[in-house]
């Protein structure tokens, strides 16, 4: 069996008594319990160096578990009529504006109900540099932001977006609601982002053993305690402006992971707004806006702040 991947976890006392499955399920993103389960049966998981077989192992509570991932198998996926609202096509790219609690793409035994199902039911051809798995998937949003995602028909495209995204020349802005009121309107957020040796399902602001995350914020309105804010990312880290706004004691309405989730919002309130970039065949400058959805301006109106300000702002930055 192929490896892809493989992850080194630690339990710590708060760990201790828990089933080996249900620990791994909650600490690998997108993983189901019986994904889990089934890399156990297939000697895939080492709790201090030794192999496992039971999924119902219990931890001590401080461990060094080691997890391979194998390859995705190659299966096909059933394509599915779920919604996409398509807010650009020709025929090299897609762009969408992705829907809360949608997974881009299938893993770790999450094979249905993604972005890449629908994708394959709504259009015809898509890139494969990535397999079967991501076909046309060229980057990624967390399940619950929504906003811009950009997807590859063919091949040629899909490589000049991806070595776009690596050399930072999309520019890239985000919109969200933040708890409290900045001390500054502006400023610019440059860290190092790795794991919360706390917490690994988490990632947090590190002092080492972290990759460079910047982030470029400004306070577009304020209401009483909350706070519309438009961010432009230099990088793109796994869950970067959610950690960067909660280390500035400003955690995004509704996070549940990086605040304390928050009445008025059932998701983190988190949106990628607009992308500007140089189409990848025709060279065309392309600027596209993606509609705030309706939880997001549910949201701004319940804590006082006015999302006209999003539209203003772009029309004077334009």
């Amino acid at each position: 069996m192929e490896i892809k991947e493989t992850l080194t976890v630690y339990a710590n006392e708060n760990d201790k008594g828990k089933r080996i499955d249900k620990f791994l399920s909650e600490l690998i993103d997108d993983a189901t319990r019986s994904y889990i389960q089934k890399i156990i049966d297939n000697g895939l998981v080492e709790i201090q160096g030794k192999k496992i077989t039971k999924s119902g192992n219990k931890l001590k509570g401080v461990e060094t578990i080691v997890v391979n991932i194998p390859e995705d198998e190659v299966l096909d996926l059933i394509p599915e009529d779920i919604p996409l609202n398509i807010i650009y096509e020709d025929s090299d790219i897609v762009i969408i504006n992705k829907s809360p609690n949608l997974v881009v793409h299938p893993a770790h035994g999450n094979y249905t109900g993604t972005l890449v199902n629908a994708l394959l039911y709504h259009i015809k051809d898509l890139s494969t540099i990535n397999g079967v798995i991501r076909p046309g998937i060229v980057h990624r949003l967390d399940k619950d932001t929504t906003g811009i995602i950009v997807v590859a028909k063919n091949d040629i495209a899909h490589n000049k977006l991806s070595e776009m995204f690596k050399e930072k020349t999309l520019e890239k802005t985000y919109v969200c609601i933040t708890k409290g009121i900045f001390k500054d309107r502006k400023g610019r957020v440059e860290t190092l982002i790795g794991r919360d040796s706390k917490d690994r399902k988490k990632m947090a602001v590190v002092q080492e053993n972290g990759k460079i995350a910047i982030s470029n914020y400004e306070v577009l309105d304020e209401g009483k305690n909350h706070s519309l804010v438009k961010v432009r990312i230099e990088t793109g880290r796994t869950h970067q402006i959610r950690v960067h706004m909660k280390y500035l004691n400003h955690p995004i309405m509704g996070d549940t992971t990086y605040g304390n989730g928050s009445e008025g919002a059932d998701r983190q309130m988190l949106h990628a707004y607009s992308l500007k970039f140089m189409h990848p065949i025709t060279d065309k400058e392309m600027f596209v806006i993606a509609p705030l959805p309706e939880d997001f301006k549910k949201a701004a109106k319940y804590v006082g702040v006015d999302i006209s300000k999003i539209e203003s702002e772009n029309r004077d930055g334009e």
